[in-house]
């Protein structure tokens, strides 16, 4: 299991990054990327943070881990501002926090974000089909989410993926200890979204194409 979609102390998680990812490989992970919230105020201070703990982390654990960053509530004229700066600060994998149906997003953010340069669109609620095409072209993934809330869209995402040719991945959007999952709860995630566990194993190929 791969798990794209975490948080650590440095936004609103409740772990350090260590033990973050020590309970994650203690599950059996064997990827994960710290993607905590940013925006203007604060990528500058948690981006290399994350990439100074990964970097140690991945001499001595079995798990890799790549830091990333999740731009979150940014209006959307300010987003690819945001995550051009996110580049520039070495985040490997950056995440925009999509028009997910649990939180007051701010409509056109799933538009803005795909048209920059992210790696994944979180819990992207009812995106368009548009939305869904440009994503499939660019390469970028659509999340099926595991958090109470965001997955009330999952099953939407995932017919529009089918429909669109719209890659997915599948992740926690861990805060708490008990927010990871291991490989059999997010099969039965996905299954539960309307897919298959075909489709799960090719999720996390998608994952770990990042590795």
């Amino acid at each position: 299991m791969i798990d794209m979609h975490t948080h650590s102390i440095f936004s609103d998680g409740a772990l350090i990054p260590s033990e973050l990812v020590k309970r994650a490989e203690h599950i059996g992970l064997t990827g994960i990327a710290i993607t905590d919230h940013g925006d203007l105020s604060n990528i500058d201070f948690i981006i290399p943070r994350i990439i100074t703990v990964a970097n140690e982390l991945n001499r001595y654990l079995s798990i890799n881990v790549l830091p990333g960053i999740e731009i979150t509530h940014v209006p959307p004229p300010l987003i690819e501002k945001t995550v051009k700066k996110a580049r520039l600060l070495g985040a490997v994998i950056v995440i925009v926090h999509g028009e997910t149906l649990a939180e007051p997003v701010a409509k056109g953010t799933n538009m803005a974000a795909l048209k920059t340069d992210i790696n994944i669109l979180a819990h992207p609620g009812l995106l368009t089909e548009e939305e869904a095409l440009i994503a499939a072209k660019k390469n970028i993934l659509l999340e099926i989410s595991a958090r109470k809330g965001h997955c009330l869209a999952n099953g939407h995402v995932a017919k529009l993926s089918k429909n669109t040719g719209a890659k997915l991945v599948i992740n926690t959007d861990t805060h708490e200890p008990g927010d990871l999952i291991n490989s059999n709860q997010a099969k039965c995630i996905v299954r539960g979204a309307g897919l298959s566990e075909k489709d799960y194993e090719i999720m996390q190929k998608n994952a770990l194409s990042f590795f």
